[in-house]
């Protein structure tokens, strides 16, 4: 073979090679952050633990919120929670395909009160609206269950709010045919080649369509679900909730265009952490009985569901914990909680004393982020501070921007930039050129021997001549 031909074939192999490298590395990381983002706590948990369902009081709204059996988006299934709970209208409930613990973003998990069975048999308060959050796979065969359910529940004249990326759920049942709808920004593009039987809209908080409602991204949610309060329990009781809330730039008659969002170079640390999250610290979430829902999406959301900047573990004193308004979370209880680097606590003024205890003796630094949450603040805003400040500002703003939260009223401070996943990947980078060099390197060596003669060593056709 010609020389350069060599060459050029080597240069080539180098870079496959090299290209390999980075691609390998990289899928890595992802599947570590995904594994860890829907891992959830590892301790059993007994159904003695689980309390008995509730009943829906006389004339309420029944609103029915699912979880997906592959997991769900932590935001998408509890902001909406809250802001029905909110409203002595409404009775709201989780519902899955098992009454078994069901996976969250983040690493939390949520048992669901009542089951599809359930509600089918009619021993389980049949919703008036579903709400369906984001999954993990959303046209798969395990979710296929809860894709007929919402077929079922539609055709009986139920209102639908689909959230996130919720709405390819919806998109796959065919319920959105002939429709108008939207989804996280990041999502339009695939679903529009997919759905063509779908007008997706870019650029709305919401869209309505008959009795569905789709959102865009994450807390996005929160304002469809206060658009069905408005439908269903008047504008005056969507007013109070959305004022007590706080989510900014909301009211009943504000715009509801958003900015039409594309991919840029802002978005890297995005990349970045999802890709290379070793050595990222581990964070415990401290839950208490009682805490507000939206609390809890805000700090699992920011911290790991969105962010992917640490590792979050639920924890708490026992093994269930029940949020204000009633749903069943797992955590791991205190005595068996693994290592981590520092303990959140969402929505108190001051850490419940086993947690406080637990602290102390693991030295470890607890953080209040709801306690620093100014009046007229939404639940989410100390929350990015506080992974501005222990993170960096670049992931807090990409956080923001992937969770469709309008944030430019923050002052966030901090580095401006991560710092570790970018060494992660310079790192990488460098690894990958060393190896783009082996074919060349290695070509070159082996020439080498080949040419090389040892002194004084005859050949196998020397001949010896007499003197």
């Amino acid at each position: 073979m010609p020389r350069f031909l060599r060459r050029a074939a080597l240069t080539l192999l180098g870079l496959v090679l090299s290209l390999a490298t980075v691609g390998a590395t990289a899928a890595a990381g992802v599947a570590a952050t995904m594994r860890d983002s829907f891992a959830g706590p590892a301790t059993a948990v007994s159904r003695s633990d689980w309390p008995t369902p509730r009943t829906a009081p006389p004339g309420r709204t029944v609103v029915a919120v699912v979880a997906g059996t592959t997991g769900s988006v932590v935001s998408d299934v509890l902001m909406p929670y809250e802001v029905f709970a909110r409203s002595s209208r409404f009775f709201v409930y989780t519902v899955g395909e098992r009454r078994t613990p069901t996976p969250l973003s983040g690493g939390l998990r949520i048992v669901p009160e009542h089951t599809f069975a359930d509600v089918d048999a009619g021993t389980a308060p049949r919703p008036d609206v579903v709400v369906v959050p984001a999954v993990v796979d959303p046209t798969g065969s395990r979710e296929a269950p809860m894709r007929d359910w919402l077929t079922r529940r539609a055709d009986r004249g139920a209102y639908v709010l689909g959230v996130c990326a919720g709405t390819e759920v919806l998109a796959a049942t065919g319920l959105l045919d002939g429709r108008q709808a939207t989804s996280f920004w990041q999502r339009l593009g695939s679903l529009r080649s997919r759905y063509r039987q779908v007008e997706w809209v870019a650029g709305e908080r919401y869209v309505q369509a008959g009795r569905i409602v789709t959102t865009a991204g994450v807390t996005s949610g929160l304002v469809g679900a206060l658009r069905m309060v408005e439908l269903l329990a008047g504008p005056a009781d969507a007013e109070r909730i959305g004022r007590e809330l706080a989510y900014p730039g909301w009211s009943l008659d504000a715009s509801t265009r958003i900015p039409e969002q594309r991919l840029a170079l802002s978005d890297l640390p995005y990349a970045l952490n999802v890709a290379f999250p070793w050595w990222r610290p581990t964070v415990g979430i401290g839950l208490i009985d009682g805490v507000g829902e939206l609390d809890v999406a805000s700090v699992f959301e920011a911290y790991a569901g969105t962010s992917f900047a640490a590792r979050t573990i639920p924890v708490a004193a026992g093994r269930t914990v029940t949020t204000r308004h009633g749903a069943l979370l797992l955590a791991e209880p205190v005595d068996a909680a693994g290592p981590v680097d520092r303990l959140v606590v969402p929505g108190v003024d001051q850490p419940d004393p086993v947690l406080a205890r637990w602290a102390a003796e693991r030295r470890l630094a607890v953080t209040l982020p709801h306690a620093d949450q100014a009046p007229g603040e939404f639940s989410l805003d100390p929350v990015l501070r506080d992974l501005a400040e222990h993170t960096d500002q670049a992931t807090a703003r990409a956080t923001a921007k992937f969770t469709e939260y309008p944030a430019r009223h923050l002052r966030l401070t901090g580095d401006t930039w991560p710092w570790r996943t970018t060494l992660l990947g310079v790192l990488t980078i460098a690894v990958a050129a060393a190896v783009a060099l082996l074919p060349t390197a290695t070509a070159r060596l082996l020439a080498h021997r080949r040419s090389a003669r040892p002194a004084g060593v005859a050949t196998a056709d020397t001949r010896l001549i007499p003197t």
